[in-house]
């Protein structure tokens, strides 16, 4: 390749030649089957291991994937920085706009992705990076929903006594922490980090990731059904440390939901019923509910509202709405919206979770 900008569809052509499909398998994500083939068969098995749950004998795929593990690759183009989220400090990622599609470069690992137009090739050490394949993966369903009609939040998802519930905050609010209570509760999981609402004649829909997640040591340590995914002596050396200081602690598990909590207890799709905002802070305070409008959301409307991303780069018939302020409240007018304030209080949350 020379110094001459390629096509998505040229790259990701040579990409397959290069390193060809010895086997492939299908995943099913509520109405949409993405196909996903591999030129080694470990990287398709801890695959198929992460996607368990949903994978599927049906092969009417309108989604394909190819996935290359291979050294990192070094293209001889100029990248674009794409700056830190705010509050961060470390670039992660640079790109490269192409006519029809995209490549995005991960800075720390170096893995690849080139995308468009149908074509979806990520080329790099995957094996060593496997999450970042799995993100990969669900983001090209994420715009598949997008491309749908349906907006993007930053919220976990829970059904409960058959209704569904969605938990938004601002970063470390404690989404996934006060998700996994409501497991406990006997709810069925339907999304960790991030939701597609979709507006219907019948009300609110929010469709799920299939995403497991990512948890700290205390969510672990005080939560029965995820104390299994820490060793003894981790159990032991996390719990000598005082609540601040698991608080704080950058250290992350994947918490696999039928590991942890059995079969058929995630699923991604559900009519949404209730938002939860959590607006609340560690203290003495006690939690304290009270029911918003959605009209006077403006404060807390952006935990709620995410941006799509290096990775959604729509099609010409793309059906998303434009994803204002004002989209955002008319969706969510159909739903009955709750702020938590106060403070932090997951027990107490989750009974109140419960009683709602």
């Amino acid at each position: 390749m020379n110094g001459a900008m390629p096509s998505c569809q040229i790259l990701a052509a040579q990409m397959r030649r290069n390193y060809p499909a010895t086997s492939e398998f299908f995943v099913r994500f509520g109405d949409c089957t993405l196909a996903v083939a591999a030129n080694r068969s470990d990287v398709i098995e801890s695959l198929k291991a992460y996607y368990d749950p949903f994978l599927t004998s049906l092969q009417d795929a309108v989604v394909r994937l190819n996935i290359c593990e291979a050294p990192a690759p070094a293209f001889p183009l100029s990248y674009t920085v794409k700056p830190p989220d705010p509050a961060k400090n470390k670039v992660k990622e640079e790109y490269i706009e192409l006519a029809d599609g995209r490549i995005v470069r991960k800075c720390l690992t170096g893995m690849v992705f080139v995308f468009g137009n149908g074509d979806n090739v990520a080329v790099g050490p995957c094996l060593e990076n496997i999450n970042q394949v799995v993100n990969f993966i669900n983001n090209r369903y994420i715009e598949w929903m997008l491309c749908k009609g349906c907006l993007l939040g930053h919220a976990a998802g829970v059904i409960l006594n058959g209704k569904g519930l969605a938990v938004a905050g601002f970063s470390g609010a404690g989404k996934s922490t006060l998700a996994l209570h409501l497991m406990n509760a006997g709810g069925i999981f339907v999304s960790n980090d991030r939701l597609m609402i979709e507006r219907t004649a019948a009300g609110l829909m929010m469709h799920g990731v299939a995403k497991m997640p990512r948890i700290n040591p205390g969510t672990a340590l005080n939560n029965p059904h995820l104390m299994r995914i820490m060793s003894l002596e981790e159990q032991a050396r996390f719990s000598e440390l005082t609540e601040e200081e698991l608080w704080e602690l950058e250290y992350k598990y994947d918490a696999p939901i039928t590991d942890c909590y059995g079969p058929d207890r995630f699923t991604l799709t559900a009519p949404m019923q209730r938002l939860v905002l959590l607006n609340w802070k560690r203290g003495e305070d006690p939690l304290k509910i009270a029911p918003v409008n959605p009209m006077h959301l403006r404060d807390l409307l952006p935990a709620f509202m995410k941006p799509a991303g290096l990775f959604f780069r729509p099609h010409g018939d793309c059906a998303m709405p434009d994803p204002t302020e004002e989209t955002y409240i008319d969706f969510l007018s159909c739903c009955d919206v709750w702020e938590f304030h106060g403070g932090v209080d997951f027990r107490a949350a989750t009974s109140k979770c419960l009683e709602l």
